[in-house]
């Protein structure tokens, strides 16, 4: 089950519908989005990409969420990731908002530090839920506590948590896949063969060890000092854990790419995608986060439909289809490999008719 999940890769190929739609040149709606539930967070992590965006009052509200789900239904939107700027559970409305996601035909994840995600939570959500991916980016608590700005005891709360996602989704036989990842820093790259060790006996589906990727804007840049052309023999001590129950996907195609120059010039995955901030704007995606120039508008004001089929999006997109060059964008950008395929698509070879 878990090779589907093409972790250094894309999965664009499984809707060739929307693609070919786009590549006709229609105006299509995105096949995902990225919700930000609030911008306020419990954590103050070294390696924050968003840590520019954090303001305590942002929140998006239940009814805001709850539109957007159902006018998102009716438009072709397959799934919603709950995540965003700050902690999305310190939202209060977030759980069931989660069961309306999956009530309307419309797959939901959720990527968290983990600290609140207590039993009743759980108990409520992970039906729902297609996924749920926790950060966790240490083995021990004095270092969970240094990189993530934590409090003493969250190290402990976390694991529990996990052992009660894990315990719930046996009970009650959900078919909700259980993850976590480490961003692989200087400061906890000693942890990282303790932490497989203790989530390999938690029951947990897998492990994500991830390269450090810097925001535009961000004032964090924990991620710099780190060589990781020098970590392979930190994968091979990793992989030693994994087994057909717990999976291990050491990222190395991504850290490879951290440099190297982007072979395409436009972003053409932009259109498949949504990023929705806490304060409600919609972004074509979070690396232009808080640039109100590049925002389609704000779903306080109207509906999602509205601002999707609005001007401000299209001369938004006229932008990226014209004059932004890519290859000046964020490093390990998410939509990096769907970018090569689609530029492929549009700029393919003189012998692609030789299959």
């Amino acid at each position: 089950m878990l090779d589907g999940l093409r972790i250094d890769s894309h999965k664009l190929m499984f809707h060739p519908d929307r693609v070919s739609d786009w590549a006709r040149g229609k105006d299509i709606f995105p096949i995902f989005l990225d919700v930000s539930p609030t911008s306020a967070c419990n954590h103050s992590c070294i390696f924050c990409g968003l840590d520019y965006a954090h303001n305590n009052k942002a929140v998006l509200s239940g009814k805001v969420m709850g539109d957007l789900i159902t006018d998102c239904a009716g438009h072709g939107v397959r799934s919603i990731m709950y995540a965003g700027e700050g902690e999305p559970l310190i939202n209060k409305s977030l759980a069931e908002i989660i069961v309306l996601t999956k009530k309307k035909g419309i797959d939901a994840a959720l990527n968290t530090n983990g600290v609140l995600m207590g039993k009743n939570f759980l108990k409520k959500t992970l039906g729902s839920l297609t996924w749920v991916r926790v950060s966790i980016d240490a083995g021990c608590e004095k270092t969970y506590m240094k990189i993530h700005g934590a409090r003493e005891g969250d190290f402990a709360r976390v694991l529990d948590n996990l052992k009660s996602a894990v315990s719930i989704k046996k009970k009650m036989r959900y078919d909700v896949t259980i993850g976590t990842q480490l961003l692989l820093l200087k400061e906890n790259a000693a942890d990282a063969l303790l932490l497989a060790k203790r989530l390999k006996s938690i029951g947990v589906d897998y492990l994500i060890v991830k390269p450090y990727s810097k925001h535009p804007l961000s004032k964090n840049d924990a991620g710099t000092e780190i060589d990781y052309t020098k970590m392979a023999g930190l994968e091979k001590r990793l992989l030693r854990y994994a087994d057909k129950d717990f999976a291990v996907f050491f990222r190395k195609d991504t850290m490879k790419k951290r440099f190297k120059e982007k072979p395409y010039m436009r972003c053409f995955g932009a259109p498949f995608w949504a990023y929705i901030s806490a304060d409600g704007e919609v972004y074509p995606c979070h690396t232009y986060l808080g640039i109100k120039k590049y925002s389609f508008g704000n779903l306080n004001k109207e509906s999602f439909y509205k601002l999707w089929k609005g001007n401000r999006r299209k001369k938004v997109m006229a932008y990226f289809y014209n004059k932004m060059d890519a290859r000046n964008c964020r490093e390990l950008c998410r939509l990096d490999e769907i970018n090569k395929y689609l530029w492929q698509l549009k700029n393919p070879h003189p012998h692609v008719n030789f299959i």
